[in-house]
């Protein structure tokens, strides 16, 4: 940061150099995330509100099967609405519609294809997914910030060069913004989103999903001032 004594734009004895650096990594994801939501309809409220408790629980019971390879599990908007009728007078309902949304986040893309089809397999259930993220305490966002930090200087040190002088002391310092850890928003139009119902018979395992990772940009960018010794022109 500057100091009283810092002049704010540089004086001939000390002539101000401001800069940016930039960095951008492309890497591979750290967890995949994927959305579940969990339907019951039925004309009886007590029987809607079984059927979403029993396939709720199935999909909590198969999710928590893949043990560690869940990083993450939790339960979002629940929610248990009436429909009326659009024929007659008064309140009568003609159905009820029960919905839970459930996030997994995993760790082991290998089981994510498998899991994914298992749970669009179940009775109205759908899938949402998978979004391709860095945890918020990886490396690499370390990794992009001191890359552009680097820049900066190397960038200083170059103008400098070009006016025959060198850079002497580092003014201010400021991250002005570290951006891409998601190459999509969650969930978004190009995510892959399927439901599938129950088949009454008994048949086999669906073949799992082949689901190819997506590479994350992450990019990271910083200002910098710098004084420079005083070039002779």
């Amino acid at each position: 940061m500057t100091s009283p004594q810092d002049p704010p734009h540089g004086t001939p004895d000390a002539p101000l150099l401001t800069v940016r650096g930039e960095a951008e990594l492309e890497v591979d994801p750290e967890i995949a995330r994927i959305g579940i939501t969990v339907t019951a309809r039925g004309r009886d409220r007590r029987t809607t509100l079984d059927d979403l408790t029993r396939r709720n629980t199935t999909a909590l019971d198969l999710i928590k099967s893949y043990g560690d390879a869940i990083e993450n599990l939790s339960t979002g908007a629940i929610s248990l609405t009436p429909e009326l009728t659009h024929r007659g007078r008064g309140e009568r309902i003609r159905t009820h519609h029960g919905t839970v949304h459930l996030t997994a986040e995993l760790n082991d893309f290998t089981a994510l294809g498998e899991l994914t089809t298992r749970l669009a397999d179940l009775d109205l259930t759908r899938i949402d997914g998978p979004t391709w993220e860095l945890r918020p305490t990886s490396p690499v966002h370390r990794k992009a910030r001191q890359q552009a930090v680097r820049e900066a200087v190397q960038r200083a040190k170059e103008y400098a060069e070009a006016l025959d002088t060198t850079v002497a002391t580092l003014l201010e310092l400021a991250d002005t913004g570290t951006t891409g850890a998601r190459p999509r928003s969650a969930f978004d139009r190009h995510a892959v989103r399927f439901s599938m119902a129950a088949a009454e018979t008994e048949t086999a395992a669906p073949e799992p999903l082949d689901l190819e990772p997506q590479r994350i940009h992450v990019r990271a960018e910083v200002s910098a001032r710098f004084t420079m010794n005083p070039p002779t022109l």
